[in-house]
């Protein structure tokens, strides 16, 4: 008998509720063309679609377990790390921050933020704790990204504001909530 493989959005926590630690699950790496989207009827990751020439995820892209964005998928996040994980690790972060945005496809507008994040292990702490921290031309190029991105897609991403951790955990906890109601 073949038994499935567990649905890692539903199973993992969002968050540790003692040290605010918020848990991702990595979809697509940095640096990737491939992007890449964890089918949860079958557990495992399915390759959604090839970015064009020229296009790669500048960080660490990856999804909140037992969340529910407005858009009906899990909640969407940006991990600004260094080097590239893998598609399914699990990284701890800190919330720094949320893009606001608004994302039009077929005649039809929702809100599609992005959280934006740091990875945070027992022994590598995160220096910055607030979206100010991070250099406005750095974030001027994540938003380039997400409206190009989503450009190539026929979608148009139009970014609202830009809102530090405080408004990226209340993002979180409706996200949460959003879920459990299902």
């Amino acid at each position: 008998m073949r038994t499935a493989m567990p649905n890692l959005l539903a199973t993992l926590a969002p968050r540790d509720l003692r040290t605010r630690v918020v848990n991702v699950v990595i979809d697509t790496p940095r640096g990737s063309r491939n992007k890449f989207k964890y089918d949860e009827n079958l557990g495992c990751f399915r390759l959604s679609r090839i970015l064009p020439v020229g296009y790669s995820f500048p960080y660490d892209f990856g999804s909140i377990p037992q969340t529910r964005a407005e858009d009906g998928d899990a909640l969407d996040v940006l991990v600004l790390n260094d080097a590239p994980s893998f598609p399914g690790c699990l990284v701890g972060v800190r919330l720094i921050g949320v893009i606001v945005a608004l994302q039009t496809a077929k005649g039809n507008t929702i809100r599609n933020d992005r959280l934006i994040a740091v990875p945070h292990t027992p022994v590598n702490r995160p220096r910055i704790r607030d979206l100010k921290e991070v250099h406005p031309e750095a974030l001027r190029e994540i938003e380039h990204f997400f409206i190009g991105y989503n450009l190539a897609q026929h979608r148009r991403f139009e970014p609202a504001a830009r809102l530090g951790s405080r408004r990226a955990g209340q993002i979180l906890e409706s996200a949460i909530a959003r879920y459990s109601q299902e």
